[in-house]
């Protein structure tokens, strides 16, 4: 998985970006970069009507590629998504949407990366194995390691369901226990189902396993906006 991982920089009209050399290593959660709306085409703000002129002057959005006077697009605020190495420019509609996954960046891989041991169950086999599982640091695969070994990529997972207990007719706290993972195997339209399952016993940080199939679950969300 690392040998395709080495990064370059490049300059944008919109700044500059640290991308993968090769497209094919592109992280799933990752988005091109907009066309901005030509210049002849925005004579007024695209969000408060002002005309543009000499004084008031346009400005593009990095996320939406659109055009705002200088009142309505002046955040710059991360955009990892797009590689952008210092905070960009955006309207205020993306800034809120760039914030958010600021955060998801920030706490739901970085848990997902340091991992958890769950309990892995393969098709419909009636033996599960103790397993390591965690996300690749190219954000790429879902890395199992045990006495077995798989790397799934998170493009081809289908399927991802949380797997909770606790849950009353009234209401209630409930807990995520488990998972149950389907995705394709490269190559063909075969599906495989994995099921997790948190462990009982102390070696298992019950927890741990809580917060890492709660951000898997975003996780799964966020990669199928982008194939979307």
């Amino acid at each position: 998985m690392s040998g395709g991982d080495a990064k370059k920089l490049v300059r944008s009209p919109s700044g500059l970006r640290m991308v993968p050399e090769h497209r094919a290593a592109r992280s799933p959660f990752g988005l091109d970069e907009p066309p901005w709306v030509p210049d002849k085409e925005c004579p007024r703000c695209m969000q408060c009507d002002t005309k543009f002129d000499f004084i008031t002057r346009k400005h593009h959005c990095r996320r939406c590629g659109k055009c705002f006077c200088d009142k309505c697009c002046s955040k710059k605020v991360p955009l990892p998504r797009m590689c952008f190495v210092d905070p960009v420019r955006q309207c205020a509609e993306c800034a809120l949407v760039s914030q958010k996954e600021t955060e998801f960046y920030d706490k739901q891989l970085k848990v997902l990366m340091n991992g958890a041991t769950f309990f892995v169950t393969l098709g419909t086999s009636d033996k599960s194995e103790l397993m390591v599982c965690r996300l690749s640091n190219n954000q790429r695969y879902l890395v199992l390691d045990g006495d077995s070994h798989y790397e799934i990529e998170i493009i081809q997972i289908s399927t991802v369901q949380i797997l909770t207990e606790g849950f009353t007719p009234g209401g209630g706290n409930t807990r995520a226990i488990g998972m149950i993972l389907q995705y394709k195997v490269p190559g063909s339209e075969e599906v495989t189902q994995m099921k997790f399952t948190a462990g009982e016993d102390f070696s298992c940080n019950k927890k741990l396993s809580a917060s890492w199939l709660a951000a898997m679950h975003k996780v799964s969300k966020a990669a199928k906006l982008r194939q979307g």
